[in-house]
């Protein structure tokens, strides 16, 4: 079962300063025309269109959310978008986004990865996230980041053949816990790759936090972005410009859940969960979006 994160990393300024340095705010590509989805018009569809080489559909602006994570059950009433993990199932009729921990391994993966592509240290110890206890992914240089894409486009491969309109890569923001043995460069270079097996496939891909590199969306061939606690730690503006409001918004307080709605409750898709993401019936499940 893939977990969520909502470490952070940096200060919310310091993180919009960068954001600027990189150029956010270019408008997006030239957008075109696909089907609908349902509860939406086809100029609305339009709308929410961004050409890439291969076109696909991106969310559907200012839509019922539902963060499922954690697992998967029938969506609430007034949902149209869903992130669900790649081991689980679309639900039918909604835009579903497909959840993949990409720069990562799930606690117990490792052993199925090869040694030299999880990512060590000087003393040859595998560098691990501490916080979710997930070992590093070695995308240091071009080869390897080939050989981990590889697999990764294989579960993306998953998620289409399901039927999900859009993937998920998690832990973009993975180099800043790689005690300096990876670079934003190689987040950029790897998530690049992903993003053109995702358009080949004809799947949408969501930049997953790390508003650092927000600016370099169009470079990387990313469509909309998913986000933590933007509200919370005020980093919604940045998001909204870069991506052209094209933003899937997750709150873990009740108060960035207010601050997320009160500057973009009108824009951008918006829901309250739990840290856990958990199933209704499990005594810690929340989930609201007033």
């Amino acid at each position: 079962m893939s977990v969520m994160r909502v470490a952070r990393v940096g200060a919310a300024a310091a993180v919009v300063a960068l954001l600027a340095v990189a150029g956010c705010g270019t408008k997006a590509d030239t957008e075109g025309p696909s089907d609908a989805s349902p509860g939406q018009s086809r100029s609305q569809a339009s709308a929410s269109q961004k050409s890439t080489s291969t076109a696909v559909r991106l969310p559907p602006l200012h839509a019922g959310f539902d963060y499922q994570i954690g697992g998967a059950y029938p969506p609430p009433r007034g949902v149209r978008v869903v992130s669900r993990d790649r081991t689980a199932s679309p639900a039918p009729g909604l835009y579903n986004i497909c959840y993949v921990n990409a720069f990562q391994a799930q606690p117990g993966d490792e052993k199925t990865w090869p040694a030299d592509l999880l990512l060590r240290d000087n003393s040859g110890e595998v560098v691990v996230d501490q916080d979710w206890n997930e070992a590093l992914l070695d995308i240091g240089t071009a080869a390897k980041r080939a050989r981990v894409a590889t697999r990764i486009n294989q579960w993306i491969d998953g998620c289409a053949a399901k039927g999900f309109d859009a993937v998920e890569p998690d832990n973009y923001d993975s180099y800043t816990r790689s005690d300096n043995l990876l670079s934003a460069q190689d987040a950029t270079a790897f998530i690049t790759l992903l993003s053109a097996h995702a358009h080949a496939r004809h799947l949408a891909i969501g930049q997953k936090n790390t508003l650092g590199l927000a600016g370099q969306r169009r470079r990387t061939g990313l469509d909309f972005a998913v986000t933590e606690e933007c509200g919370q730690y005020d980093e919604c503006a940045a998001y909204a410009k870069a991506f052209d409001n094209h933003v899937v918004d997750v709150e873990y307080t009740d108060s960035g859940l207010r601050k997320a709605l009160a500057g973009y409750g009108d824009r951008m898709s918006i829901v309250r969960r739990d840290r856990e993401v958990s199933t209704p019936g499990n005594p810690g499940y929340v989930r609201r979006t007033t």
